[in-house]
């Protein structure tokens, strides 16, 4: 997919994974939607890119905003060729300690942002997007989502964040089969330690540990560098029904 001109709405694109990505798709022509929980944050990062972003308010586990950004994409640019999705939540506890169990509550709340937002997005885009005419290619769409290396060496403590990110890259291969018929993509992200808003209150020394994990490069991964990825996947037609591991190498030790 030719990505100037194509419009794309970018969850999580107040900060972070998002905003990279939504000022690397802009830079590149692209129109974009900037949809974030935050609409201050939202409202900035559009601002500051210009005429071909938009900004919105959106909970990913709210139909009714989800829709809303997606009738701002097509009132504002005519049409909506994919979504990236870098909204998400992270949470840390062990399944039980001294003090008591893991709360449920907050399992189901990572559950509901990290993957019934990200189902939620992509159901409700693509049946928006399978309406509108392919490009001479016969594609219609893309879609980029979030997972996590948790998905696969979760450490102690990572069972919920595990478990969300884990079901993204399940349900990538049979969402990609099923949107084939329509022309459109899926594939996922599966960042290892990134130089994020979640890790951005550690001190220096703790992140330049952290780096040190990465067998190389032995740094934390920029959000610029998952933007350059997202990019490469939306222009290269090839590329569908999988997840890509971004993380320098690393392995996830238990703790």
């Amino acid at each position: 997919m030719n990505i100037s001109g194509s419009t794309f709405i970018i969850t999580g694109g107040g900060s972070g994974l998002g905003e990279a990505t939504a000022r690397l798709f802009a830079a590149s022509g692209a129109n974009v939607v900037v949809a974030d929980l935050k609409k201050e944050h939202a409202d900035k990062v559009a601002a500051s890119i210009g005429k071909n972003a938009r900004a919105i308010e959106c909970n990913v586990t709210n139909d009714d905003q989800v829709k809303a950004a997606i009738k701002l994409a097509k009132e504002s640019f005519g049409k909506l060729n994919g979504a990236i999705s870098c909204a998400g939540v992270g949470a840390a506890a062990r399944v039980t300690s001294k003090g008591g169990p893991f709360d449920l509550g907050m399992f189901r709340f990572v559950i509901e942002v990290n993957l019934i937002g990200t189902f939620n997005v992509i159901r409700l885009c693509a049946q928006e997007m399978s309406e509108m005419e392919p490009d001479a290619d016969g594609e219609r769409g893309v879609f980029v989502n979030t997972a996590s290396v948790a998905a696969f060496e979760g450490q102690i403590g990572q069972a919920a964040y595990s478990a969300s990110k884990g079901g993204v890259v399940s349900m990538t291969l049979p969402i990609a089969r099923e949107l084939a018929r329509y022309g459109m993509r899926v594939m996922t992200i599966a960042p290892g330690l990134f130089n994020t808003p979640m890790l951005a209150a550690l001190p220096d020394d703790a992140k330049k540990s952290l780096g040190a994990q990465v067998p190389f490069p032995s740094r934390l991964g920029e959000p610029s560098e998952f933007a350059l990825l997202a990019k490469q996947i939306v222009e290269n037609p090839m590329l569908n029904g999988s997840t890509i591991r971004l993380d320098g190498a690393i392995r996830m030790q238990p703790k």
